[in-house]
């Protein structure tokens, strides 16, 4: 018979997230890994310990790394771990996984193929669960983001699910887009069929040793040769080959990566992406907590549900009412 017993080791003692706070800004990975784990949880105490954290934010390079389930993301971004790191950066990476449709977890696969060159380079990974947050990104992403900003990381590296046509929220989200494609899933132009061509700064094809990949690059290379697709951006987005097991134009893609975030600080428009990230931020905290209201229930939402349901309002009339606009109505 096996007898199980109590370790004698201590508890560790819950700290409260305030005090947590001196010990991000000095880049200690415990206390980071503590507090992206509260903001994650969504505890109402961490809320003054990130608004503290993100007035030391806004210096970080936010590069999204985005594309169709399969295209090799996670392995490109390890490759990019070891050639930022290589170069004196300090780089963060939050990595996006889908949630169990059972448990709600991740399923951390990302962890595991980044892990080996994470401990390599001393880079902070830290995977998320999407918890059924649509967008490709996890609901806590910019609250992780801050927390690695404030403790000193950058490049930050944002690793999405995999994208389709509706799930281009990274856009949003990150200072630089990396779209990558694989060749020989069935269509050289893919990233088009997704919806996703139009958000990238920087085009990858990845898998170069293989003989599909030239094809792709060339398709790609030809809807950019049809016009700017940005029109208000004086960038010119590049199509690049890279393979992540070799190595082979990872460099490449590491300075295509550095010259748009150099472009973007010489011109106006890294402001503008500022504008619209903290423009994504305010209307997404709004929507998660106008959802979270009406979920612990709020009064008369019973009364108008049952006339919709009776056909004596209609839903835009009920939900005026809610809002107490019951004098405007949509599309007038």
């Amino acid at each position: 018979m096996t007898i199980v017993t109590r370790s004698n080791k201590p508890r560790p003692v819950y700290r409260p997230s305030m005090d947590l706070v001196p010990e991000v800004l000095a880049g200690n990975t415990l206390s980071i890994s503590r507090m992206i784990s509260r903001a994650e949880a969504g505890y109402a105490e961490a809320s003054d310990a990130l608004a503290e954290i993100y007035k030391h934010t806004g210096k970080a390079h936010i590069i999204g790394i985005t594309g169709v389930p399969g295209a090799g993301k996670s392995t490109l971004v390890s490759s990019l771990i070891k050639a930022l790191t290589a170069d004196g950066h300090k780089v963060g990476v939050i990595a996006i996984d889908p949630s169990s449709p059972f448990s709600g977890g991740a399923i951390l696969g990302d962890r595991v193929r980044m892990n080996d060159a994470a401990e390599a380079t001393r880079a902070f990974v830290r995977s998320m669960a999407t918890r059924g947050h649509l967008g490709g990104l996890a609901r806590s992403t910019f609250q992780a983001v801050d927390v690695l900003d404030a403790a000193g990381y950058s490049p930050i590296i944002i690793e999405t699910v995999g994208v389709g046509q509706d799930e281009v929220e990274i856009v949003t989200a990150a200072h630089t887009v990396v779209v990558l494609s694989a060749p020989g899933l069935g269509d050289d132009i893919q990233a088009i069929k997704a919806g996703i061509l139009e958000i990238a700064d920087v085009h990858a094809v990845s898998k170069a040793d293989k003989p599909e990949a030239a094809a792709t690059v060339s398709a790609l290379q030809g809807m950019m040769a049809l016009g700017p697709v940005r029109d208000n951006s004086a960038w010119n987005t590049p199509v690049l080959s890279v393979s992540s097991y070799s190595g082979e134009r990872i460099q490449d893609l590491k300075d295509a990566i550095d010259r748009h975030w150099e472009h973007l600080k010489e011109s106006q428009e890294l402001a503008e992406r500022q504008h619209n990230i903290c423009r994504a931020r305010v209307l997404g905290t709004a929507k998660h907590l106008f959802q979270q209201k009406f979920d612990q229930g709020i009064d008369g939402f019973d009364e108008q549900l049952q006339a919709v349901m009776h056909r004596n309002a209609d839903p835009s009339v009920a939900a005026l009412a809610l809002l107490g606009w019951e004098n405007e109505r949509q599309g007038q």
